[in-house]
């Protein structure tokens, strides 16, 4: 389908390299095409920025997504999220947080509307919300809160090559086997393969999911989540006609031949699902929210504030993401997609 709605695209902690990427995004579009956009962003700090990186980038400030997208092929557009006080890139400050998620509340309003057909976002410094009050682990949880009291949000990150869920996310190690449960495996399940049908054309998806434990616990020697936690998920979602191997080794389950007999892989933790994808491709990585009732994606990697203003930032990612969107976009049904 044809998308006639740009994305939002939000500001991002200003002073890491959101910015940059964002003005780099823009400025080689030609070269590297990407689906129009509007920034959710500060004007006056985009117009400071790209002076300071000697980027020639017309910005023009516009009042709604329809002016954004008539005037992207021109000037990147800029829908104004005021900010408290001028930023020095790489030095986060508390001050910037209100702007921060005002950004992001916008972004989500103008797709639930209808008005943009997806949001993609820009890094955030967790670290830096929490100390004015943020109540979420991060991102996905944030989106989950906006979209609704019943939204289970699921994320996926994906590149060409690999997609995973990181079953449990932002907490630490020691609590993972005390966090996993079967009915949360199985809900990921679900919202993965109506995902896949859905935002990416695969009509009968195939999930692997992993183990734990090393060898995938080794029949209970290595530990039992796997019999316990892991087994019965997988049973009840064969049950509900998925297609689901496993429970499987991680060590073996990410080389070339594997990957070719899944399409996504449920993963126990964080790290063990974006450590191959990472390896595999970091600078090309997007991170998806499924199970929102709008699209979501965000480059897949962080404020990066050691490289905010210098120049050295690559948009890749954030290419991928803005590019994934719209892809996303273009294959959801009208009442998801909001398409004309």
């Amino acid at each position: 389908m044809h998308i006639t709605r740009p994305l939002a695209l939000t500001m991002g902690d200003p002073a890491g390299i959101g910015g940059d990427i964002t003005l780099k995004a823009w400025l080689g579009r030609k070269q590297n095409p990407v689906p129009a956009f509007v920034a959710l962003d500060d004007p006056e700090r985009l117009e400071e920025l790209a002076h300071r990186l000697g980027l020639h980038v017309a910005l023009v400030t516009v009042s709604t997504p329809q002016e954004a997208q008539t005037v992207f092929d021109q000037a990147l557009p800029v829908i104004p999220v005021p900010l408290a006080k001028r930023v020095v890139p790489g030095q986060p400050d508390p001050a910037h947080a209100g702007a921060v998620l005002n950004s992001i509340r916008m972004a989500v309003q103008m797709t639930m509307a209808g008005k943009t057909c997806a949001m993609v976002t820009n890094p955030i410094s967790k670290k830096v919300l929490r100390e004015q009050g943020f109540g979420f682990p991060g991102h996905t949880e944030y989106l989950a809160s906006l979209a609704g009291p019943d939204t289970q949000a699921v994320m996926m990150l994906a590149n060409e090559s690999l997609r995973v869920i990181p079953v449990t996310i932002h907490i630490p190690l020691r609590d993972v086997a005390s966090t996993l449960t079967t009915e949360h495996i199985v809900t990921c399940g679900h919202t993965a393969a109506q995902s896949l049908r859905q935002y990416f054309a695969i009509s009968s998806p195939r999930l692997a999911i992993t183990g734990l434990n090393p060898h995938a616990g080794e029949g209970g020697i290595m530990g039992t989540e796997e019999q316990d936690i892991i087994e019965p998920a997988i049973q009840d979602l064969r049950q509900d006609g998925l297609d689901v191997s496993g429970p499987l080794p991680a060590d073996t389950l990410f080389h070339a031949e594997a990957r070719q007999l899944y399409d996504v892989a449920l993963c126990m933790y964080h790290d063990q699902a974006l450590i191959p994808l990472k390896a595999l491709d970091f600078h090309g990585g997007v991170n998806v929210t499924l199970g929102l009732p709008f699209i979501r994606t965000s480059p897949d990697h962080g404020t990066a504030f050691a490289l905010a203003g210098t120049g050295k930032a690559r948009e890749t990612s954030l290419v991928a993401a803005l590019r994934m969107a719209s892809a996303m976009a273009g294959r959801a049904p009208e009442s998801a997609a909001h398409l004309s």
